[in-house]
């Protein structure tokens, strides 16, 4: 697979999203910082697309600009095709704005046919006004849906409390939404009331209607994405939420913002958040602060969606990694993402630029990369399994507009970086880094499953080889079949898989030992060429695995060659704090040269996040892949003149003969992606693929 969402260009200088250089700008520099930092990354973009000048723009109460006001608009910058992408920021100084605020906006191009909507969807088993949609994370919402960019957008409540959930509800839990809820043209949640009422609604190709207050509802005909704010705040370039500022209404007190908005003209979305309810860092804003900040990104008409915990906006990166764009206040707090009951995503095309349309198309060992660029220029691809790379095609000279490279050497299973390279007229371009995984022909075995059982112990074993194969455990407790747990508060009912054994509390303390240690035997007896481990696990909160005494992998540990100890905690926490959903990872490559065939021993040591967390939780079961080999389809088609071979399967050069016992050859080019098309001979031509 390929995941691919915003581009860069021109070496050192690209500054795009999968290098995340504003995002680290915010993480290090303070507010009073940021406007000169914008000025450097003014300076670097000369050269590029973006413009060398930047427009810093102040307001006070409805837009009007003072001299030496510190509420400041940084400039647009394209983060994707059609959506462009500011960060604001005001420090309270007696003639701007009246509290510390950190802003990230966004303005898409409604008219570009590229942009295209996607709601949170009905969830299963749905019932209106009762079970509507399904809670996700925004990072969450990103991966399971895989938009590249996404947002918090309608209110939303658990029907169990009838109230706005928790931080800590685990993922895909039922959530009523409030206002009019749309996507692809399938309604989601109706208009309740007059309350939430501030409705976005837009038909299949992007056309815009703004309801300020949709009461009675307004039809839905014709519409393919609705979303409801809670009430408007701009309308008709009228600041109107001044008089929400002395309410006693919590939701109208300084709290972090999203805020979406309409250009008069109805070209731009502009969608905005304000982080709040952090101090020294950016404090929320008013809802007249809100309707400024709209007016000032050039928004018309507006509303304010949902907010506080739940305001999150973030993207996936070229690498399909996922990044946050601004600070929610539920991480910043609780240190977890808050499950929301709505979002809004957008699928993109990348920013176009001199490379464009870069795609790959992994086999199990190997890879064919394609991509177009605006002129002839050389082809080269630079690749490795980490962002560092590492591994480089040969230069291919010949100066061309579309460009194929063949990756060679690749490990089946497994995923890989890497970044296009072509050069024209003496200037040197390079992509953004673009991730891919190989395939894996392989059959699957179970060795064993969640319920497996375990020798485990909680005697301090510092200095001890404990995980060799050779080590009695037959003082060890059990074996008590999986899952294991401990819990001073009882049994964890939120927790779907069996918990079968019970391991003790410390009794000096009445909480879980900060270390268990655990062991297993299983058999293997297949040919070991090419194997992949496969793990799933329910853990809380951290653990580190051995195989047959050799270290394997590191779950939520501080990273080798961190000495791991009995005293040492984890460095994170499963979902929202329990093991409600699983870990999934495999070991390839050089560490499954400890799997032997015979009897092995898997070791684990599982440790607590804090020494007075009140459970741990283990449980493990793995399943091992054993390659094959698969022979790639070529197609061929004939047409007047000419032939059109074809492949799915990228990792082949096409090669060509005049009889079926050769010789073969490479048929010029190299030809390493498909199609492929030919004029007939006098002679018989043969074709292969060949990898």
């Amino acid at each position: 697979m390929i995941t691919s969402t915003a581009q860069g260009e021109l070496n050192e200088n690209n500054l795009l999203p999968s290098n995340g250089w504003l995002w680290k700008a915010r993480q290090r520099l303070g507010l009073r910082q940021l406007s000169a930092a914008f000025a450097g990354m003014a300076g670097r973009m000369s050269s590029t697309r973006f413009p060398a000048r930047l427009l810093f723009v102040c307001l006070w109460a409805t837009a009007l600009c003072k001299t030496q006001a510190t509420t400041v608009l940084g400039p647009w910058v394209p983060l994707f095709k059609a959506v462009d992408w500011a960060v604001g920021t005001n420090t309270p100084d007696g003639t701007s704005l009246p509290h510390l605020q950190v802003v990230n906006a966004l303005r898409v191009d409604l008219t570009d046919p590229d942009v295209r909507m996607f709601a949170t969807p009905r969830t299963t088993n749905y019932v209106l006004n009762l079970y509507e949609t399904g809670g996700l994370t925004t990072t969450n919402f990103l991966t399971t849906y895989t938009p590249q960019l996404v947002i918090n957008a309608n209110n939303f409540h658990d029907p169990n409390t009838l109230d706005s959930p928790s931080y800590t509800l685990p993922q895909w839990t039922k959530f009523v939404v409030t206002g009019e809820l749309m996507t692809t043209g399938q309604v989601v949640s109706v208009q309740e009331s007059a309350t939430d009422a501030g409705t976005f609604m837009f038909t299949a190709s992007n056309q815009p209607t703004f309801i300020p207050t949709n009461w009675p509802p307004a039809s839905t005909a014709g519409q393919y994405t609705i979303v409801s704010g809670l009430y408007a705040v701009l309308v008709n370039g009228v600041n109107i939420a001044y008089p929400y500022t002395n309410s006693v209404d919590f939701v109208h007190q300084v709290n972090p913002r999203t805020g979406f908005g309409l250009s008069k003209d109805r070209r731009y979305l502009y969608m905005l958040t304000i982080d709040g309810r952090q101090s020294g860092y950016s404090d929320g804003a008013w809802d007249w602060e809100t309707a400024d900040w709209l007016a000032l990104v050039g928004a018309w008409d507006g509303a304010n969606m949902d907010g506080g915990g739940s305001t999150c906006l973030a993207i996936r990166d070229t690498t399909g990694h996922v990044v946050e764009l601004n600070h929610d206040s539920a991480s910043a707090s609780y240190r977890v993402e808050r499950t929301i009951g709505c979002h809004l995503g957008f699928f993109l095309k990348p920013v176009p630029a001199f490379i464009n349309d870069v795609s790959a198309l992994p086999d199990d060992t190997a890879a064919t990369v394609t991509w177009t660029t605006l002129s002839p220029a050389t082809t080269q691809v630079q690749y490795g399994p980490t962002t560092n790379l590492g591994f480089s095609t040969l230069l291919y000279s010949a100066l061309v507009t579309n460009h194929a490279a063949l990756l060679t050497g690749l490990a089946p299973g497994t995923g890989y970086y890497f970044k296009v390279l072509s050069s024209t007229g003496g200037n040197p371009y390079v992509s953004s880094n673009f991730f891919l995984i190989t395939s894996n022909y392989a059959v699957t075995n179970a060795m064993f499953d969640l319920t497996n059982t375990w020798q485990y112990d909680t005697t301090n074993l510092d200095g001890i080889n404990w995980t060799s194969p050779s080590y009695d455990d037959s003082a060890w407790d059990g074996s008590g079949p999986g899952v294991l747990w401990v819990d001073n508060r009882g049994p964890n009912a939120a927790i779907y898989v069996p918990l079968n054994t019970e391991m003790p509390l410390d009794p000096a303390s009445g909480y879980p030992f900060r270390t268990y240690y655990l062991r297993t035997h299983f058999t293997f007896t297949n040919n070991l060429s090419g194997v992949s481990l496969l793990f799933q696990d329910f853990i809380d909160d951290g653990a580190v695995f051995y195989l047959n005494g050799t270290e394997i992998y590191r779950l939520r540990m501080a990273a080798a060659p961190a000495l791991i100890q009995n005293s040492t905690l984890a460095i994170g926490y499963p979902c929202s704090g329990d093991a409600t959903c699983p870990d999934n990872w495999a070991v390839t490559g050089p560490l499954t040269t400890n799997l032997v065939n015979g009897d092995n021993v898997l070791a684990a040591e599982v440790h607590n996040y804090n020494a007075l967390s009140p459970d741990i939780t283990f449980g493990l079961s793995l399943a091992i892949t054993l390659p094959y080999v698969s022979n790639p389809p070529l197609g061929i088609t004939v047409s007047n003149d000419t032939a059109n071979l074809s492949w799915t399967r990228g990792g082949f050069t096409l090669q060509q003969a005049n009889s079926l016992a050769g010789p073969w050859t490479d048929v010029p080019g190299p030809i390493v992606s498909s199609p492929y098309v030919t004029g007939f001979s006098n002679l018989a031509t043969y074709f292969r693929l060949k990898k």
